[in-house]
């Protein structure tokens, strides 16, 4: 399978693999990890899968929790800069879309990986399909407003006062972001259609959240309290037991 596929990631992984380093980026460091590590630890999960797993950041955590981690990813240079820092980890190509998996992972997780996939329907099928009965698939996403006001994002208005704007929030297009050297095409899409599609699965919503920065920079703080970021939902694959259909109740 070739990495090259049109969308930016293997020319921008060099400068991606810079900006995470060793802590990952801003929003990653500062706002998603503790939360998303407080999803993950402690709870007895055995083996995850992570799609869309880049470098391999979230796998090394998993694993430092004791979880085994799979991860999978289109671009090979990725793959194999996780491979060079966890040289005896499961790092496989693979798109979400077409990956071929068994039922059998106590955890999927999609770590700001949704938004970069074009086919989000047979993505979404095929991470449900992954999980074992009694699953969970973990998500951290970019909010739907805030992809609705890329590719420009903060900008002044005529009076010079910062602004994000937003706009053709329900219509699902391809966007290209740039910074630090890093130009990928990433997804818009209304929450609406995230729900709809995990809904359609029988997936059941456990949680959902909107964090906030824990530490950083003041004025990166006070860009994410204005303009949400991110959310981070939990959804479990429902138990053979929690599938059964009740008989209707007659009077």
């Amino acid at each position: 399978m070739s990495d090259d596929v049109s969308d930016g990631w293997a020319a921008s992984a060099s400068a991606w693999i810079v900006e995470q380093g060793d802590h990952g980026d801003y929003g990653r460091r500062f706002v998603l990890d503790a939360p998303m590590r407080a999803r993950v630890e402690g709870r007895g999960f055995r083996n995850a899968l992570d799609v869309g797993c880049g470098e391999g950041r979230f796998c090394r955590i998993m694993q430092r929790a004791g979880i085994r981690a799979t991860g999978i990813d289109p671009t090979e240079a990725l793959l194999a800069r996780a491979r060079e820092l966890d040289p005896y980890g499961d790092y496989r190509l693979a798109r979400a879309e077409t990956m071929e998996v068994e039922a059998e992972f106590d955890l999927v997780v999609s770590y700001l990986s949704l938004i970069d996939m074009p086919d989000l329907a047979a993505a979404i099928a095929k991470m449900a399909a992954a999980l074992r009965p009694g699953g969970t698939l973990l998500i951290a996403n970019l909010t739907s407003f805030n992809t609705a006001g890329q590719p420009d994002g903060w900008t002044r208005d005529g009076n010079g006062v910062l602004r994000f704007a937003i706009d053709r929030y329900m219509d699902e297009r391809p966007i290209w972001v740039s910074w630090s050297g890093i130009r990928v095409q990433n997804w818009h899409r209304p929450l609406s259609t995230y729900m709809t599609l995990l809904l359609g699965h029988g997936l059941q919503l456990r949680l959902f959240i909107e964090p906030q920065p824990a530490a950083g920079d003041p004025d990166r703080i006070a860009h994410h309290r204005r303009v949400p970021f991110f959310h981070i939902m939990e959804w479990q694959k429902p138990t053979k037991l929690q599938q059964r259909v009740w008989p209707e109740r007659t009077a």
